[in-house]
């Protein structure tokens, strides 16, 4: 570990080589917390994974054949004076995270396990179930896109912090599209007529969907990682995904006499909040950052307008299946404008501007 004492680069990591404030405590202290004093969270997380600038005094220890090292600050084209200033809003390790990942899984399963057992999908409206097949199935691949996207992306973050908060991000999509397989596959059991292959017919050949899946695509086409995380939860999210989730189906289920879809589909808008935070934290830290701040700014603007175009596309294309339900209680437009809105919310916390690309 090299530490400074009086200002004196001191380049020996053995023990006793320096005296420094707090050296002969016998708690970890090495790095400046962001409360008052670390939390479990920063104890498990931070400089868990190892950097030349903090502690490495040898330099990486492997580098790929190119010469390129084992994490790379190149691998966006974000910039920051300190990349480990992040902390995950959520404060999300391994061991909370399948404790909450358990308690999600268990809670879906009470719903379905309650609803079956009172007959609750018996009284669906028969428009409904074929809504579900269709639509609910074929919304179940953007989420697995999604999932994917972020498992590529979390490899290349240059802490272990911002690993982790798009890491758990990667591990709640890949679970709600399972959500949603295995939530079908238990209605199939009480339902005539529920087609699970519909999902994907619809998803690869269904023009309703072709929009989202182009934008799905786009996002786990993108080579840079922190634009994928970006165009997750800052684009593809609100515009498309909440859109679809609760502007239609949490709004509409309780008309078609369902009460347990809005439960599972509840879990991934929980989710959402989560990561939001995470990405809406790490974003304006880097708008903020006051070296880079205004070319941060200026990129995550073009990601915006790459990623939104498509976006507004597939949002537009979806509109067909507001009017499908046999009882009608939202409007498309009206969903729409709620997550304009929040899309504009949300860009202005980060700190940037995107009327240009909405209003278009």
């Amino acid at each position: 570990m090299s530490v400074t004492t009086d200002k004196t680069p001191q380049k020996s990591g053995a023990a006793g080589a320096a005296q420094f404030a707090g050296w002969d405590s016998r708690k970890y202290n090495y790095f400046e917390p962001k409360g008052r004093k670390a939390s479990h969270y920063e104890d498990m997380t931070v400089d868990v994974q190892p950097d030349p600038k903090r502690y490495l005094l040898q330099d990486w220890i492997i580098s790929f054949a190119d010469g390129t090292p084992t994490y790379d600050e190149r691998w966006t084209a974000a910039k920051s004076s300190d990349w480990h200033k992040f902390r995950a809003i959520d404060q999300e390790w391994e061991r909370t995270h399948y404790q909450r990942q358990s308690t999600i899984v268990g809670m879906i399963s009470n719903v379905i396990e309650n609803g079956r057992r009172s007959g609750a999908p018996k009284r669906f409206d028969k428009a409904w179930i074929k809504i579900l097949s269709d639509h609910l199935g074929a919304y179940k691949h953007a989420e697995f896109g999604l999932g994917t996207a972020t498992m590529q992306a979390q490899r290349y973050g240059y802490t272990q912090m911002i690993n982790n908060a798009i890491l758990t991000n990667s591990s709640y999509k890949l679970r709600f599209s399972q959500d949603i397989t295995l939530y079908l596959g238990e209605l199939a059991l009480d339902i005539e007529g529920i087609d699970l292959e519909a999902g994907k017919h619809h998803w690869l050949e269904d023009p309703i969907w072709q929009g989202t899946r182009h934008a799905t695509e786009a996002v786990m086409g993108a080579t840079d990682f922190l634009e994928q995380y970006f165009a997750t939860n800052i684009v593809f999210e609100p515009l498309v995904a909440e859109l679809f989730r609760s502007g239609f189906v949490m709004q509409l289920a309780a008309a078609q006499n369902d009460f347990m879809t809005p439960a599972v589909v509840s879990a991934a808008e929980g989710d959402y909040e989560r990561n939001l935070a995470n990405a809406v934290d790490l974003f304006n830290i880097l708008v903020m950052d006051p070296n880079h701040g205004n070319e941060n700014r200026k990129l995550f603007v073009h990601w915006f307008e790459k990623h939104g175009t498509l976006a507004l596309q597939a949002a537009h294309q979806l509109q067909p299946i507001w009017s499908q339900p046999r009882v009608k209680v939202a409007q498309f437009s009206d969903a729409l404008d709620v997550q304009k809105n929040r899309t504009r919310a949300i860009a202005a916390e980060i700190g940037f501007d995107i009327r240009a690309t909405l209003d278009a």
